[in-house]
């Protein structure tokens, strides 16, 4: 029940900043015509249903009631910007990029707005219903171990600690004979050393063979496997590994933090995109960053409705193969008509701009990530 309060919070959240975002468009038969007077804001003397000088509408709603009315307008209308923009985002995005680009801004939510409202969708549903793989939310959900495989790793290890342990417990002896007998131990040193870091691996593959076989066979989740086994890590270096450590020991805070710290710097990516989307494009005068702006916020608008998209066919019941389909098609086919559209450029260069594009959009994608787990840890 929390987590469908703390979803519809943050669906709310979204809306009421789309709303103040887009706040003067679409209202006029929401006031009222012929209003008369002056501005309660300004004290211009009114013409219309709105101030000329400041913008504020001529009335102004004093009832609780409006307070209501300002949150539900806000989450499920966006001055009735939504319903044109959202069919065009996903049918014609090239042509809505370009028109909002040349100034037709009435008619379609800004980019900014559909954006920060789309990111707050795709909380609010990831945490009522899941995502398009899996519901994270239920327990060990998205985890298909085989147990067959598990059991064999863990007999392998078993064996090989078996049979390790006594070679190293008879080297060592004889590693003590030697010295005592005023001989030369370098060579068995080495032998003892190489040893013993091998049953030291041995056995750390077998404690987590062991966790994951727990897991398996539904003895533990998979957050108490980590935070109770303390896997030794080995990154090459040692703040990260103490990171990982750290994340470990409480997944389930590490992983709320790095949801939080996702949607809250979500923008972000926009301008790590800007860079990759501008070396498309660098020896085109005609195009600016303004405009690839506006095109990757639309794309990443794009991108995050359709995870929500996704989100729901998977929820009720749509094949798994029939969403996987969508989810690596959909991307490219979206960029493609985009590009096509937006910057108005045959089918060549819409389709090797795509593949670069796609590519670009892994590295950001795996900068933002990078962002985000140094903001969570």
């Amino acid at each position: 029940m929390q987590g469908g309060f703390e979803a519809a919070g943050d669906l709310a959240t979204g809306g009421l900043i789309g709303r103040a975002l887009e706040p003067e468009a679409g209202e006029a038969a929401a006031h009222g015509a012929h209003a008369h007077g002056n501005c309660l804001n300004c004290q211009t003397p009114l013409v219309g249903d709105y101030c000329h000088a400041c913008g504020q509408a001529a009335h102004v709603h004093k009832t609780l009631w409006s307070i209501v009315h300002d949150v539900l307008h806000g989450v499920f209308h966006f001055e009735g910007k939504i319903y044109r923009t959202i069919p065009m985002l996903f049918y014609k995005p090239g042509s809505l990029t370009r028109r909002y680009i040349a100034g037709e801004r009435v008619r379609f939510v800004s980019p900014l707005a559909l954006f920060l409202f789309s990111v707050f969708l795709m909380v609010a549903t990831f945490e009522t219903i899941g995502g398009p793989f899996g519901t994270p939310g239920k327990k060990d959900s998205f985890i298909n171990l085989n147990t067959t495989e598990l059991k064999a790793e863990v007999a392998k290890n078993q064996a090989l600690e078996a049979q390790l342990a006594p070679q190293l417990a008879a080297l060592k002896n004889e590693q003590a004979a030697t010295k005592a007998k005023g001989g030369n131990t370098d060579p068995i040193d080495d032998r003892v050393d190489k040893l013993e870091d091998r049953l030291e691996s041995v056995r750390d593959d077998l404690k987590q063979a062991r966790a994951a076989q727990d897991v398996a066979d539904g003895k533990t989740g998979v957050a108490d496997a980590v935070s109770k086994n303390n896997f030794n890590i080995h990154t090459g270096s040692a703040t990260l590994d103490n990171k990982i450590k750290k994340a470990s020991k409480s997944p389930e805070l590490f992983l709320y933090k790095v949801q939080s710290s996702a949607y809250k710097f979500s923008w972000a990516l926009v301008p790590i995109s800007l860079p990759f989307i501008w070396l498309l494009f660098f020896w085109h005068r005609s195009v600016g960053p303004y405009d690839h702006a506006i095109f990757a916020i639309y794309s990443l608008s794009a991108m995050t409705l359709g995870a929500v998209a996704l989100s729901v066919l998977r929820a009720i019941g749509v094949p798994g193969t029939v969403i996987g389909v969508l989810f690596v098609w959909g991307p490219p086919i979206h960029m493609y008509k985009q590009l096509r559209g937006a910057y108005v450029i045959g089918r060549f260069g819409a389709a090797w701009r795509t593949v670069v594009l796609l590519l670009s959009a892994i590295i950001a994608g795996a900068l933002f990530f990078v962002v985000v787990l140094s903001l969570a840890s």
